[in-house]
């Protein structure tokens, strides 16, 4: 209610000054300039495609559009000899300048002296398929998106995720820690708040979407620059700051406020900084939730311009995150005592309140990534140096029921950090080939003290309690990294056969069994042949590999041993293959049909456990500090159906529709009698069906919606031998039965999001207002239910079992995830 009455109160009061301001107009200003040389392009065509509208660069490359009407636009820039290109939704106010500068690329037909006709979307020589381009519009306006890339990426086919209120990246079958990051050129491991250590995953985005320009995912086909992925590389490219002068934006989302400023500094110099923080926690509290999240965020851009030949910049990202529990929560069971029970679904939350509170640690995290880039365009291509360095700092702590006098289950901090330096060139032949080359260096180091207990069962006779193991080391490790790369990509016939090749070796001096470059060895291979008018075929093989998570290379046991690279663990590998046709409905429109398949060796198998470490990564806490070996397999195959409409008359929309099954093989425990076997894994969906679209109306309003469905998962039951008493109370929560992995599955999740925006110009400033439902449907997802011991619903003391005295009596709890959120956000720049 407090939220519709804001949103009332402010939806009036723009309809009242709304009546008053008049027509504000706007520019879209750049540079056009050959994307290998750098040289400016002179006289290049800049229209506004379906109007009347456009204008060429000068000698400078410069191009100006101006007295244009508020709204997106889109943007074709074309010149003779060259790929011409569109941009798509470049939002135009009369508060802010829209900065577009283009990169064009030299096309082999230039000697036929035809100017090549403009292509919607992106596709490169080196990855013609599984390549998706989001623009800025298509993150900021996504329904029940929170303005976060993560939820927008679930708008595409082949992406799964997992619970609702987490940003776990499941791209084809793949885990969420096979993913790798890069924000202008430069690595960034972790792009989530409460960050999951040896994944990728938590709840909210780190990257600020107000400084993106677009993002280019690859769920395959990854070009030869970019190692150490086994799923996806994502691109984020950031805008360019203001060079004329300083302007602001001022945000209050459903999560966070924020502000970010940028301008000049000097002739040649900009910056952009962003900065949010949330204020979660203060709504968490009222509502009553056991959890208390506190996250700031931190962003920046500084861009030199050295000369025409030269530039440098600086990026940096960051995060301070606190996680604190609701130990002030009310939990008795007594009507007279605890207001809020009514029903026996009170008693229930009161339960799942009780379940959270004793598991959930205590958390401090921080992290950042600094890089710096420098570029130099020569006449036979761009020489590009990053330099780089990035810090992970994990603070986690828990008693048992949080009592400080009581058993003290974890006491932990971790350290992560790389410097990290890579070279590239890129190149382009008087043959017509396309050339690119480079290496990288990396010096990380890795920092634990760990104070632990965890439950492993009994591999003598799996009918036994599981044990409490003591997990306590402190562990020390450095080590380099090195690789070299190389591709070479060229096109025939006039461009209607383009095949493009590339290699990388990587080594790493952790151990014997990862030093060896040739051992990771990783070639790839791409085609694209132009059938017929408006038809493509793709295709694309390679073998990628993958380090271990730190938490795995820095595991120690009780004698202080490196344990895991005594068992010889080494890199994860995979093989991709992937072929699918493309089809273009004209300028706006593409349908795309592929198939893929991927096959893994060297998956990281607990050995205490049994299970690949790929069924694990979706959830809060460390993964991987523990004992392992290399010896899993696994593989993940599907098909992929996406229609895309780009904005066109006022219209777009992404139909999405995904068929995928994923396997990793059960290594079994020691002494019981099975064989190893591939097991459906934690993200087979089996099916998932995205459709979002909207319409932009006249006097800026603008409707959005997404409907998604996620096949239910797989989920592994709890055990009931870990509520012997022995066990509960030293640990106080249950652990999964892996004899059982993966057997049940919970319910799949279908939602409904809606978004309407509406946009006001003032002089000098402008104010955006949208109104976003998650969940409109209330649709409720049943996940796997919770197993602890029964209390008296009078006194809560634990319950006997009275059929097994050594045991407390079992109850299920249900959970249940996804309800209805409505939330209301204000936008202002100036």
């Amino acid at each position: 209610m407090k939220y519709r009455f804001s949103f009332l109160i402010t939806f009036s009061w723009c309809l009242l000054v709304s009546a008053n301001v008049s027509a504000q107009k706007g520019k879209i200003t750049g540079k056009v300039k050959d994307a290998l040389t750098g040289e400016a392009i002179a006289f290049a065509n800049v229209v506004l495609p379906g109007t009347t509208q456009g204008t060429t660069t000068n000698d400078q490359g410069i191009y100006s559009l101006e007295q244009l009407d508020r709204g997106f636009y889109n943007i074709t820039v074309s010149f003779l000899g060259y790929k011409s290109k569109t941009f798509f939704e470049i939002q135009v106010s009369d508060a802010r300048v829209a900065l577009l500068d283009v990169e064009l690329e030299a096309d082999s037909r230039a000697l036929q002296a035809v100017e090549v006709q403009a292509s919607a979307f992106s596709r490169t020589d080196e990855s013609p398929l599984s390549l998706r381009n989001i623009g800025v519009a298509e993150i900021q306006r996504n329904p029940g998106g929170n303005r976060d890339i993560s939820k927008a990426i679930q708008s595409l086919p082949g992406v799964s995720s997992g619970v609702s209120f987490r940003n776990d990246i499941i791209i084809r079958g793949g885990a969420p820690n096979e993913n790798r990051f890069y924000l202008d050129g430069v690595e960034v491991p972790v792009i989530n708040h409460f960050a999951t250590q040896g994944s990728s995953g938590g709840p909210v985005g780190i990257i600020n979407v107000d400084m993106i320009r677009e993002v280019d995912f690859y769920s395959g086909a990854f070009p030869a620059n970019r190692g150490n992925a086994l799923s996806s590389v994502f691109e984020f490219k950031q805008k360019d700051a203001r060079s004329d002068k300083a302007a602001f934006r001022s945000i209050v989302g459903a999560s966070d406020i924020g502000l970010i400023a940028e301008g000049p500094i000097g002739s040649k110099t900009t910056y952009v900084l962003s900065a949010r923080r949330s204020y979660l926690q203060f709504l968490f509290s009222a509502i009553g939730l056991p959890f208390l999240p506190t996250f700031n965020g931190f962003q920046t851009k500084v861009k030199h311009k050295i000369d025409d030949k030269n530039e440098i910049y600086f990026i940096g990202l960051g995060a301070i995150d606190q996680f604190k529990l609701n130990t002030s929560l009310n939990l008795s069971y007594d009507p007279s005592i605890n207001s809020k029970i009514k029903s026996r679904s009170d008693t229930e939350l009161v339960d799942q309140q009780r379940y959270i509170l004793g598991y959930l640690p205590v958390t401090t995290q921080w992290n950042y990534t600094n890089g710096l880039v420098y570029k130099h365009y020569a006449q036979s291509g761009v020489m590009t140096f990053v330099l780089s360095r990035n810090m992970l700092n994990n603070v986690q702590y828990k008693r048992l029921e949080n009592n400080e006098d009581s058993v003290l289950l974890q006491d932990y901090v971790s350290q992560e950090s790389d410097n990290r330096f890579r070279f590239e060139h890129q190149l382009r032949s008087q043959s017509g080939y396309k050339l690119s080359y480079g290496l990288n260096l990396e010096h990380s180091r890795y920092y634990v003290r760990n104070t632990s207990k965890e439950l492993v069962a009994d591999t003598s006779n799996l009918a036994n309690p599981p044990s409490l193991v003591d997990r306590s080391f402190e562990s020390r490790i450095r080590f380099l990294r090195w690789g070299i790369f190389g591709q070479v990509s060229r096109s025939y016939f006039g461009e209607l056969l383009v095949t493009s090749a590339g290699l990388r070796l990587d080594g790493c001096n952790w151990a014997l069994t990862t030093s060896n470059m040739l051992e990771q060895f990783s070639p790839r291979l791409s085609l694209s042949y132009n059938f017929a008018p408006r038809w493509t075929f793709n295709a694309n093989t390679g073998i990628y590999y993958q380090l271990p998570a730190y938490t795995l290379l820095g595991f120690r046991n009780t004698a202080g041993d490196l344990l895991n690279r005594n068992n010889g663990l080494t890199y994860m590998n995979n093989v991709h293959w992937v072929a699918g046709v493309e089809y273009f409905g004209g300028k706006t429109f593409k349908a795309t049909l592929e198939s893929f398949y991927k096959g893994y060796s060297n998956v990281p198998v607990l050995q205490d456990k049994g299970i690949s470490l790929a069924n694990l990564g979706a959830d809060f806490g460390i993964i991987g500090n523990e004992p392992a070996l290399s010896v899993g397999l696994g593989k993940s195959y599907g098909l992929e159906l996406m229609l895309q409409q780009k904005l066109n008359q006022g219209f777009y929309g992404i139909i999405a529709l995904t068929w995928v099954r994923s396997f990793f093989d059960n290594r079994p425990l020691p002494n019981s009698g099975a064989i190893p076997k591939l097991t459906p894994s934690a993200w087979d969906n089996r099916s998932l069906l995205t459709l979002t679209g909207g319409k932009i109306f006249a006097k800026n309003w603008e409707v959005g919606v997404r409907f998604r469905y996620v096949g239910a998962p797989p989920f592994t039951p709890f055990a009931s031998a870990s509520l012997s008493k022995d066990i509960w109370d030293q640990f106080g929560r249950a652990t999964l039965d892996y004899t059982r992995l993966n057997s049940q599955r919970s319910g799949a999740t279908m939602q409904l999001d809606v978004r309407v925006d509406r946009k006001w110009d003032f002089r000098g400033w402008a104010l955006n207002l949208y109104f976003d439902i998650q969940n409109a449907l209330n649709q409720q997802t049943l996940g796997p239910p919770f197993l602890v011991a029964a209390r008296d619903r009078g006194t809560g003391v634990l319950l006997t079992d009275p059929n097994q005295p050594d045991r407390y009596l079992a109850s299920e709890l249900p959970n249940t995830a996804g309800q209805l959120l409505p939330t209301v956000g204000i936008i202002v720049d100036f």
